[in-house]
């Protein structure tokens, strides 16, 4: 619970200040694609920095690791928020995606490793909903923030960040000696333990799952999507925001119970269907016209995307080796790769071909993750 709660602040901060950043940055007078430029710098920095937050973790642990990676999110959002340049602002905000892998790395790979295998779906069901509702609740205030000042969003949430730097900091250092938090692990054997997770059909399967789900469900929807809305439909932005607001519902609606399916029945049956049901969505996005079959492939998509939100993760925790910052971080760092990619390759698509070959591509992604995950063997210990 502890962590789900961090969870939640962080995703409320980023999406608190999410909405001004492409504002801000045009302020410097610079064009729509370097403004949006920014937000890629965050994500980029976040898959650049991944292995290196994995290191740390094998080496120091999580707590200091996540307080420290809080901490540098939290004061490069409030430098960033004083920036007076473009390439100030560019900068803070890569430095902030550098600290937000040491924080997702070491988060996960707390909660993966502190939980026993029976209720491993669960939990990452409980931590992937404190993100859900946070990225929800987060734009909602950062839009009001920003009409006031396009600064004062960076501001709140370096601030909000303080609490979570906190917890991290002092009430996760203080858990009793033989938890998860004091597991041996030098560098050295994280590495070699990659090595052998790659070696896995199953540890293969799960990242090729959070690829897929970082491409077609994360980068996708986000950067296609309200395109599609426009010059597909002819429709307003109100009818993004619908479509967004079906997809998180579902996507909120399937993760507990997504969790007690992966724990019970098993990580593989849950990773098939999560990426079947999410393929089905892009394959209605391709073929279905009209408004109210867009808003029934999001929420179709939403529903296969809380099933991917839980089973691959889990899958991971059942293959850690001591500390599991290596094992975490290639995992984040295939999901974080996707959302990167994803919407570059489909844009390419949407400008040579079609919106409805952007999205077929998207789900022939999601088609071939099922398709590794059919093929993987089970890695769930029976009770």
């Amino acid at each position: 619970m502890i962590l789900s709660a961090v969870s939640f602040t962080v995703a409320l901060g980023y999406g608190i200040v999410a909405p001004a950043i492409p504002s801000f940055a045009r302020q410097f007078g610079v064009s729509v694609a370097a403004a949006a430029s920014v937000i890629s710098a965050f994500a980029l920095m976040r898959v650049v920095g991944a292995l290196p937050a994995g290191r740390l973790v094998e080496r120091f642990g999580e707590p200091p690791v996540m307080a420290t990676g809080i901490a540098v999110v939290a004061v490069s959002s409030v430098l960033a928020g004083f920036s007076r340049s473009f390439t100030q602002l560019l900068v803070l905000r890569g430095v902030g995606g550098l600290g937000s892998a040491m924080f997702s790395v070491s988060g996960q790979s707390l909660l993966l490793a502190s939980v026993p295998s029976g209720l491993r779906g669960r939990a990452s069901g409980l931590y992937s909903g404190g993100f859900l509702l946070g990225g929800i609740s987060g734009p909602a205030v950062g839009g009001l923030v920003a009409a006031w000042s396009l600064r004062a969003p960076f501001f709140l949430y370096g601030g909000l960040l303080v609490v979570p730097a906190l917890i991290a900091g002092i009430a996760l250092r203080k858990a009793p000696r033989g938890t998860a938090l004091n597991r041996p692990g030098p560098t050295a054997d994280g590495f070699r333990a990659l090595i052998r997770a790659l070696n896995n059909r199953a540890y293969r399967a799960a990242a090729a799952a959070n690829l897929a789900d970082g491409f077609a469900l994360l980068g996708v929807r986000a950067a296609i999507i309200p395109l599609f809305v426009r010059d597909a439909l002819h429709r307003s932005p109100f009818w993004t925001g619908i479509g967004f607001l079906l997809f998180a519902a579902l996507n909120g609606a399937a993760l507990l119970p997504a969790g007690r399916m992966a724990d019970m029945l098993g990580r593989r049956p849950v990773i098939i269907a999560g990426c079947a049901i999410a393929a089905c969505g892009m394959a209605m996005l391709a073929v279905l016209p009209g408004l109210w079959a867009f808003l029934g492939a999001l929420a179709v998509t939403g529903l296969g995307s809380g099933l991917l939100d839980v089973a691959p993760s889990a899958i991971v925790g059942d293959l850690l080796e001591g500390r599991g910052g290596i094992l975490v971080a290639f995992y984040q760092m295939a999901g974080d790769l996707g959302a990167v990619t994803g919407p570059v390759a489909v844009g390419f698509l949407v400008d040579t071909e079609s919106f409805a070959a952007a999205f077929a591509m998207s789900g022939a992604v999601l088609g071939l993750a099922a398709a590794l995950a059919f093929l993987a063997p089970e890695t769930r210990v029976p009770d």
